[in-house]
């Protein structure tokens, strides 16, 4: 009997550098691991490996291109470089293909560990057709590298810079200034960009640029033209981007248009044209300020140039913010004025939201796909987002992408029929994930988040396959309806059908100042709702207008988007289960589903016991089973449903027996 991996779901890590994307793959970090999908796959079949090694958490994922590579279009996947927390690099090698469902699944096997640094790994960053890299730590440090490939992987250290006292460098980014001169650019804790110039193999320091006001998180190089000057892209926490110009020569170039933008008002008076000169190759450089970007309302994490595949494609700029938006800027061809021209996503003013308030919460990274025909984005909820541009309607549409959980999961449990899985965790969501079965093609997906909470969840059981209980670290455990929404998109996408016999509310939204999933009815698109919240009087129950449903919105044909799932995939809750004094740690339910067992955390017997409640009233069944004198870790009924399985910390295990003389 041979097993295969059909589906692997998880989120990814919120860090600006987690994410690359070459050549039809994008790895990105997903906790201790390297999570590797290609997003262009026909089949969608989101993450197709996972590559394990680091120890924690990791901040950092970069393609290294093939030296023999002269610019970025030809960069190859065969070498990925991953920094971790763990204060280490690793070097990952592509092995082999294998051949999935007509795609090709590349196979990375680690090829060498290097342990210089003393503290995190924050940044990394590479240059095409050099075989030289940096690193940035928070140990203060920055580290030259040359990777050689050729045969056994092999990476020397060229160089090791420690930066200014109390600036730990978050953002890297590298380019060639000749042709044998490299710039490199530093940034992070400080509102400040470090500029280096290599002379030989050793890089120092040539300029500092200041005009940021807070950190510094994304830098990103690109050539104006083919042998043309240099742009550097810096975006900081201040929510705006700046532009830098790099001029060879000893003449300055001229003034960009862009600070005599009148959307800057009184900053653009601010704005400083100092030209910073240093000499590279006998020759004489300029580094002067080119343009201020103003439009995120927030943070901004990420900002990176679009690849240009000719000198006719415009010059693009994509930026990702805390405002739950991408930004896609472009200079205007008759001012020279940098403008939005694209904005994808959502727009909020409210930095840091959480899912409990129906928001993404932020887009921490942005990436172009290599042909620069697609944008994906990672949110607070580790989901990822994918846009496509129709040439045809000059528009960005969205695609499915993939999701997962962002901490620890600790609980799943399939439908009692298995037609789909829940699953539950300490990012205090419960996710249900099922196959789309579409044009002979099968793929797994979350399809609904049927419990977005304030407690972390410790445990979850479904009951029959409509319903589902689950406990966190609260007093009580709650019980969740499937709602008709959901039902309708899991019957027309999965196959998975519903007893007719069942009444089922049409979907659920969370109150402003509650924990517990209200039924609602949708709405027409062409009523805005305004009958069902004015008739709701106590403001605990007042429903968020952001959160009306619209019968529309839920009538759709593929997995639902990330911000369907945070808003209108919610299942209603129909009950609450008291009895236990403290936070839940196990629950269970029979195979018949007429009976719950359910149990707390315990340092004494007298909490340590197990709580029964029959399904069809949800009354306690009395009295509560005792027999552990710690925490119960886990229960378990047996497939007749008449024996009961528990597991404590007391480093016992019990088994009960049903009275078949009493009901």
């Amino acid at each position: 009997m041979s097993v295969t991996t059909d589906f692997v779901a998880t989120g990814g890590n919120r860090h600006p550098a987690a994410a690359d994307w070459e050549t039809g793959l994008l790895a990105f970090g997903a906790d201790n691991n390297v999570a590797l999908w290609n997003p262009a796959n026909p089949n969608t079949r989101g993450i197709s490996a996972l590559l394990s090694g680091h120890t924690d958490t990791v901040n950092v994922v970069k393609f290294f291109p093939s030296p023999k590579a002269r610019n970025s279009s030809e960069k190859s996947s065969s070498i990925i470089l991953s920094g971790s927390a763990d204060k280490t690099i690793r070097v990952w090698q592509r092995d082999r293909d294998v051949q999935d469902d007509g795609g090709l699944s590349p196979s990375f096997q680690q090829a060498k560990v290097v342990t210089d640094h003393q503290s995190s790994i924050n940044a990394i960053t590479v240059l095409p057709g050099s075989d030289v890299f940096a690193s940035g730590s928070a140990d203060g440090t920055l580290k030259i590298w040359k990777l050689n490939t050729e045969s056994d992987v092999k990476v020397d250290l060229l160089q090791s810079i420690s930066i200014a006292p109390r600036f730990l460098p978050l953002a890297l980014a590298l380019e060639r200034l000749g042709a044998s001169s490299l710039i490199l650019a530093v940034a992070g804790t400080k509102p400040v960009i470090q500029i280096y110039v290599s002379k030989g193999d050793r890089f120092s320091l040539a300029a500092t640029l200041a005009g940021h006001e807070g950190w510094i998180r994304s830098l990103d190089f690109t050539r104006e033209e083919d042998h043309g000057d240099l742009l550097l892209a810096s975006a900081s926490q201040d929510k705006y981007i700046r532009l830098w110009r790099i001029h060879q020569g000893k003449e300055l170039p001229a003034a960009s248009s862009a600070t005599s933008d009148p959307a800057l008002g009184a900053l653009g008076k601010s704005l400083s044209n100092k030209a910073h000169r240093f000499e590279a190759q006998g020759c004489t450089h300029s580094i002067t300020f080119e343009a201020l970007l103003l439009g995120h309302e927030d943070w901004i994490f990420s900002a990176k140039w679009r690849r240009r595949d000719g000198a006719q494609s415009p010059l693009q700029l994509l930026t990702a913010s805390a405002d739950n938006s991408l930004a896609v800027w472009e200079a205007d061809p008759s001012t020279g004025v940098w403008v939005c021209v694209a904005r994808l996503g959502e727009i909020s003013a409210q930095k840091g939201a959480t899912t409990a308030t129906g928001s993404a919460g932020g887009f921490w990274i942005g990436l172009w796909s290599p042909s620069g025909d697609a944008v994906v984005s990672l949110g607070r909820t580790g989901s990822w987002r994918m846009w496509n541009h129709d040439d045809v309607s000059d528009r960005w549409l969205e695609h499915v992408a993939i999701s997962g959980h962002v901490k620890e999961i600790k609980g799943i449990a399939w439908a009692k029929d298995g037609s789909y899985l829940l699953s539950t965790s300490s990012d205090q969501t419960t996710r249900l994930y099922a196959e789309w079965k579409r044009d002979g093609m099968q793929s797994w997906h979350e399809f609904s988040r049927p419990q977005i909470h304030g407690y972390d969840i410790n445990c979850i059981d479904s009951i029959g396959n409509a319903q589902f209980i689950s406990g966190a670290d609260e007093k009580l455990l709650r019980v969740f309806d499937k709602p008709g929404a959901v039902a309708g998109l899991l019957d027309r996408l999965c196959g998975i059908h519903t007893a007719a016999d069942r009444t089922l509310p049409d979907a659920a939204n969370i109150p402003v100042l509650g924990l517990s999933n209200k039924a609602i009815q949708t709405v027409d698109d062409n009523d805005l709702g305004e009958d069902i919240i004015n008739c709701q009087k106590d403001e605990r129950e007042a429903t968020d207008p952001a959160s009306v449903v619209h019968r529309s919105t839920l009538d759709i044909d593929h997995p639902p988007f990330e911000d369907h799932l945070a808003r209108h995939m919610l299942w209603p809750e129909i009950e609450k289960l008291y009895g236990h004094g403290y936070e839940i740690s196990a629950v269970a339910t029979s195979h018949d589903g007429t009976v719950v067992a359910t149990a707390c955390r315990a340092s004494s017997i007298d909490h340590a016991v197990i709580r029964l409640y029959e399904t069809k009233d949800w009354r306690e069944i009395k009295p509560p089973l005792t027999a552990h004198s710690l925490t119960v870790t886990s229960l378990g009924f047996s497939f007749d449903d008449n024996h009961l399985l528990s597991t404590g910390r007391d480093r016992q295990w019990a088994v009960f027996e049903r009275d078949g003389s009493q009901s």
